[in-house]
């Protein structure tokens, strides 16, 4: 059953171009009810996967072998504990974390969240249009300068949306996704990784951040894969499924969406790690250990593992990842702009702005700094994601800790405890960053 979405809440993905939410009746068998909720966890995971996570994955292999893959499973628990609490206000409050903020904070306080939320917005995008533009270069061999300008033409995409159901939306990002998911498992394939190394890999190992660049390293896996942005949208897009009313009916919908982002999320951590364990396996294992540039990582795949599939695979699998998370930055743009603004416009009109203000540095940096600088400047979209983390995290965890707001959903003390410990560790991460640039 397709339902107008209801005003209260931040409409995901332009409300007036994407039809409407999915009603749960209370009679159907718990199955079906999965099926329904499955969808607004491959939006959020898709994030998880962007160009911007490449980098740091590829060098971290690269460099370090298969010792920093605890790191990326790490990250990915926290980017679970994280998304579930986002879930759990859209779903009990019916708000999203935007316009939750702007319900309990003073106008001066939101405006500023706004713009930190859109400039997570614009480096993510910015990472978009680097990742797609360098699959461009490397599948088709266009110049990355109009590479990076044909990626203005995404916005076609969005226009092609208009119109059409939110099932839709989510099953073109499934396609993206398994693609992506389908490229890193044949390669894996091909390239034969460790048992024992992939084992040891995932054990902690703190004596390694004894140097200075492996934690410079997990400082950047962290941002890259914790992303402050789909906070704002998951709390949306979950609202697109109605649960049955009353207390019994919320317990029902927030298993079944919990069951939807820890599959969603698990997926996005797997691919992480396979970046990760490719980078590893192909170049650390065969002596070539400062490998950090994406274009690099695809032009030795061929020659050390014998497979032109190899290196092809690595391609598309780039243009899906930058590709799938077009779709995600244009939601959580007009959540922002509806949550904390109370401001509406036409989806492709968010699009054009935000894709217009990421082309502008992407160029820019690729023309002053070369076509060899990618890597740099994705790692420097990581950083600026991470800086912006903690502004999202804080109020995320102070509403869903409000009993005023969540009444009996209120988290409890083992989830808080993990919660802010997790806030004081990225905050410490930052400040460690910002002190490392400025001395």
């Amino acid at each position: 059953m397709r339902l107008q979405l209801p005003r209260v809440a931040s409409a995901p993905f332009c409300p007036a171009e994407v039809q409407g939410t999915i009603a749960m009746p209370s009679g159907l068998p718990g199955w079906r009810k999965l099926l329904r909720f499955a969808g607004p966890g491959l939006l959020v995971a898709v994030g998880y996967m962007d160009p911007g996570n490449w980098a740091t994955d590829i060098e971290a292999g690269s460099r370090y072998g298969y010792d920093l893959l605890f790191v990326v499973v790490l990250c990915g628990l926290a980017a679970m504990l994280l998304q579930w609490l986002a879930m759990r206000l859209g779903l009990v409050a019916r708000r999203d974390l935007a316009r939750m903020a702007r319900e309990r904070y003073s106008p001066a306080a939101c405006r500023l969240l706004w713009l930190l939320a859109e400039l997570a917005i614009v480096a993510t995008d910015i990472a978009e249009v680097l990742g797609t533009a360098l699959a461009f270069n490397l599948l088709l061999g266009v110049p990355l300068w109009a590479g990076v300008l044909l990626t203005g033409l995404d916005t076609l995409i969005v226009l092609g949306l208009k119109g059409h159901g939110f099932r839709q939306l989510e099953a073109i990002v499934l396609g993206l996704i398994l693609t992506i998911a389908l490229c890193f498992a044949t390669q894996l394939a091909i390239v034969g990784p460790s048992m024992s190394g992939l084992l040891h890999g995932v054990t902690p190992k703190i004596r390694i951040f004894a140097e200075p660049h492996a934690l410079y390293l997990a400082v950047g896996i962290l941002g890259a894969t914790v992303m402050p942005h789909n906070l704002y949208l998951h709390s949306s897009v979950v609202q697109t499924r109605l649960a049955a009313p009353g207390p019994a009916g919320t317990r029902d919908a927030l298993r079944f969406a919990t069951i939807d982002i820890l599959a969603a999320l698990i997926l996005a951590t797997l691919v992480n790690a396979a970046i990760l364990t490719l980078s590893a396996a192909t170049f650390h294992s065969n002596g070539f250990t400062s490998v950090a540039e994406i274009e690099d990582a695809y032009r030795l795949l061929e020659p050390i593992t014998g497979a032109a599939a190899a290196a092809l695979l690595f391609g598309i699998a780039l243009l899906a990842s930058g590709q799938s998370a077009t779709f995600t930055g244009t939601i959580a743009g007009q959540v922002i702009l509806e949550g904390f603004l109370d401001l509406n416009i036409p989806c492709w009109q968010r699009r054009v702005i935000t894709r217009g203000l990421a082309l502008v540095p992407a160029l820019a940096g690729v023309l002053w700094l070369g076509e060899h600088a990618v890597g740099k400047l994705l790692v420097l979209t990581q950083v600026v994601l991470s800086l912006q983390l903690p502004f999202a995290v804080y109020p995320l965890i102070r509403f869903t800790s409000d009993r005023e707001i969540m009444g009996a959903f209120a988290s409890g003390p083992l989830v808080c405890i993990t919660a802010w410990s997790l806030f004081g560790l990225v905050v410490a991460a930052n400040l460690w960053l910002v002190g490392r640039w400025l001395l």
